[in-house]
């Protein structure tokens, strides 16, 4: 089973899941990371799901379409939405205080 570790405002939260667990979905129906983890959509159209892989990239699949839209640039520090990841190994996650969109709307603003 997976291993899970979620960083988050200096706190660290750890479980295993199931294999083939997608975060958001476990996250919505109140389970770990719930209420840990940010999210709203799960539809990878918003990006407050943005984490940044810190450990297990290797064993993720390429970004998709959607991440490359939501992220843009974000995906080259590491950056994931976790409602389009399907976690089959473990892996650490960290999640910023500021959502991906707000901090890519925040850089553009200031540019």
């Amino acid at each position: 089973m997976p291993t899970v570790t979620l960083h988050k405002l200096g706190q660290t939260f750890t479980d295993e899941v199931g294999p083939r667990t997608n975060l958001v979905v476990r996250a919505g129906i109140r389970q770990f990371p719930y209420p840990n983890l940010r999210y709203e959509c799960g539809m990878g159209k918003c990006s407050k799901c943005a984490c940044r892989v810190i450990a297990g990239a290797e064993h993720l699949p390429p970004p998709n379409w959607k991440e490359k839209k939501q992220l843009g640039e974000r995906l080259e520090q590491g950056y994931r939405l976790t409602c389009q990841l399907w976690i089959e190994h473990d892996i650490e996650l960290a999640q910023d205080d500021v959502p991906a969109a707000a901090a890519l709307a925040g850089a553009s603003a200031g540019a």
